[in-house]
Order: C-alpha cells, then structure tokens, then sequence
C-alpha cells in the first residue's frame, strides 16, 4: 500500500503488525497511559469556548488502554488540561472515568486523576491555593479515583521558596485517602511551571521535594517526573524512601528508563498502547528468566519493541513540546479510536502538515497503524482538505 506524503514522497506501507493483547496487566512495573479526551466534531470547541466532549468515544478509547493492561492517568495534561479542558468538563470526565472503570475493575486501581488548582486561575496566596486544591482533591476521591496531584501555575507563581511548597503540600497529604502520585512537569511541558519546588536550579528543587518526600513518604505513592532528563531521573530514583515508586513521563528516554527500574505514567502510551503492551510482558518475562540467556533474549525483544516507537514519540514530542497533544490524537483519529481530528480548544491546528506526515510515516514504522487501508484514506482525506 502507497501513499504520497508531504515532506517525505511516495511511500510504500510496511506489512502491518499485529499485536497480541495481554492476558493480564505486566507485573514487573506499575505503567499508566495518560489519555487524552476525544472531542464532539460538532461541539464548538473554538479556542476559549467551554470544551465540547464525545464522552462515548472518550470512554471507549479508556476501555481500549485498559484491555491492554494498562492504567489510566486521566484529566492530566494529555487530557487538555490548562490548555482547553474548563473545569467543568475535568468533573465530567473524573466522575465517568472513574465509573467506568468500575465496570473492568478497581476503579483506584485502574484510573488516577489530576487534582489541580487551574478553576482557580485567580488564587494568589497560599491559603486560597490549597483550597482550590482541596477541592478538586475531593472530586477526584469522592470518584473513587486514585489522585495525582498536578503541578499548579498558581502556586509556581505565588511560592517564595520551596517552604511555601512544603506548607501547601504538607497540608494536602492530610487531606487524601490512600498514597498519591506527585507530578513534576518541566518548563518544557508548561512554561508558566518554571521553578517549580522553589527554585529555577535543578538540583536545589530536586532536594526540596526529597526532603517533602522523606517527611511524608507514607502518603506518597510514587513522583512523576517529566524533565526528558534520563540521568537526573536515574539520581533521583536512587534517592527515594524505600517504597515511593519513580513514574517516568520522559517520553524521549522512556525504554531505558523503564528498563532500570522505572515504573510509569507517560503521554506517548496514549499512542502506543499495544506495543507499549507487548514490550512489558517481554520485561515481566526477562525478570521472571531463570537463566541469563533467556533473560537476555527477553530484553533483547523489548528493546526491538520499543526502539521504533522512539522516533515518534520524539517527533510527537517535539518543541514546542506541549503541542504534543494534537499527534496523539492525530493518531487515534488513524487509528479509528474517533471519528474526526478535532480537539478541544481547537488544537488540532497547533501542529503543520509536514508534522503530522512524518507522525504517520513513523507510527507505521512502528507498527501503530492498526488498520492500515484506514489510516490511508484518512491521511488523504486531511491532505485533500489542505489542497494536496
């Protein structure tokens, strides 16, 4: 099958992968998709307008991370938020994740949600800001989720120091349930999180949340790191308290990471669910190995895996980063998972042509493109519409 893409000329599909969906989640890390919300095409989802929501394909596209054992990190950055879901919307889709879930299991254990202060966009002292985060706190546990607390632009702003951090968090851990996943999401994620734990210096703000950590590691499931800085994360991991997990969001160094003990909670397996998949139950093997050789062989296939999807998620990934979002769903809107490339806020706009022809040449060197003859006559239906 050819097709002729912009930026890249004819090219002649590879023969289509077809992946084998796991009996049961991987047992050797604890791996989350973050997901991304689907858009109703007929919504006016215009930037600025409340967000628009097909909430029956957004929960399917749930159902298809879930059957390949992955968990669901959900209303996160890959979800829109801070970049067109309204808080209205992030309730919405809370409550129905959530209950959905309880349809395939645990709902703790299948779903986490990011619990923020971004209804709030005016709170500017730290008194204000821990209430607005109280309150979505609330939501996401009176859901049954389990809760992932978001790095907040208003307390990014209005922190002095890392013990402004201390004292907002430090009241958070007394408010929550069970153990929450902490979020650090770098600059290059969101801009207006620059300094975030108190100072601009990597490794001063990497001190201030160990010493958070160390004083509450009894509520803290685990941090998620988002800094595509594959040493600092292999520092930082080392120096956790025993039992706090590293959840990588390094969507460029992602396989290594996961390799040497990393878990999981990543934007890019919104897109590369069934690799991401099989990968894992190679990793679950490798560990389980009694021998070197048949461990070495096991690693040796999740590295032939996973190497392909680096590339794309690079390219996905690629400055400015927090456009990602529009390749994710560019890719599920290929792959069938909606029926249109449309997104709250807009955003579909927010990535070139060229971009999303390289997106489609590398998703298929991957083998992401489930049904290929689909993808084709989509990516040619977009290339029509933009004159080509």
């Amino acid at each position: 099958m050819r097709i002729d893409l912009p930026g890249i000329g004819a090219y002649t599909l590879n023969e289509r992968t077809a992946w084998p969906v796991p009996d049961a989640p991987a047992t050797s890390r604890i791996v989350y998709a973050a997901a991304h919300v689907v858009a109703d095409p007929l919504g006016d989802n215009t930037p600025g307008s409340p967000a628009a929501v097909d909430w029956d394909a957004t929960l399917r596209f749930r159902h298809h991370l879930w059957s390949h054992g992955l968990r669901v990190a959900d209303a996160m950055d890959t979800a829109q938020r801070n970049m067109g879901l309204d808080w209205a919307a992030t309730k919405e889709l809370i409550r129905r994740s959530a209950a959905e879930a309880r349809t395939a299991g645990d709902p703790a254990t299948l779903v986490s949600c990011g619990a923020g202060t971004d209804h709030a966009p005016q709170a500017a002292d730290l008194n204000t800001i821990t209430a607005a985060y109280a309150e979505q706190i609330e939501t996401v546990q009176s859901a049954g989720a389990g809760v992932i607390i978001m790095a907040s632009r208003q307390l990014a702003k209005a922190a002095t120091g890392p013990q402004d951090y201390h004292q907002v968090y430090g009241k958070l851990f007394g408010l929550v349930d069970r153990p929450v996943i902490l979020h650090w999401l770098g600059e290059m994620f969101d801009p207006q999180l620059a300094g975030y734990w108190g100072s601009r210096d990597v490794a001063a703000a990497t001190a201030s949340l160990l010493e958070l950590i160390h004083a509450h590691a009894s509520m803290v499931d685990g941090v998620k790191v988002s800094l595509l800085d594959e040493e600092h994360e292999v520092e930082l991991r080392a120096a956790l308290p025993d039992g706090v997990k590293l959840y990588t969001g390094d969507d460029f160094n992602y396989p290594s990471l996961i390799r040497t003990g990393s878990h999981a909670l990543l934007g890019i397996f919104d897109a590369i669910a069934p690799a991401a998949a099989a990968a894992l139950q190679a990793l679950d093997a490798a560990e389980a190995a009694g021998d070197d050789a048949g461990r070495d062989r096991l690693l040796a296939s999740y590295d032939e895996i996973l190497a392909p999807t680096v590339p794309l998620s690079r390219k996905i990934f690629e400055t400015p980063t927090y456009h990602y979002k529009t390749g994710i769903v560019f890719l599920a809107w290929l792959n069938g998972h909606q029926d249109a490339f449309a997104m709250v806020n807009g955003a579909q706009s927010a990535r070139s042509l060229l971009h999303l022809s390289e997106v489609f040449h590398l998703a298929d060197q991957a083998g992401l493109l489930a049904d290929q003859e689909l993808a084709v006559r989509r990516m040619k239906a977009l290339l029509e519409v933009n004159g080509l």
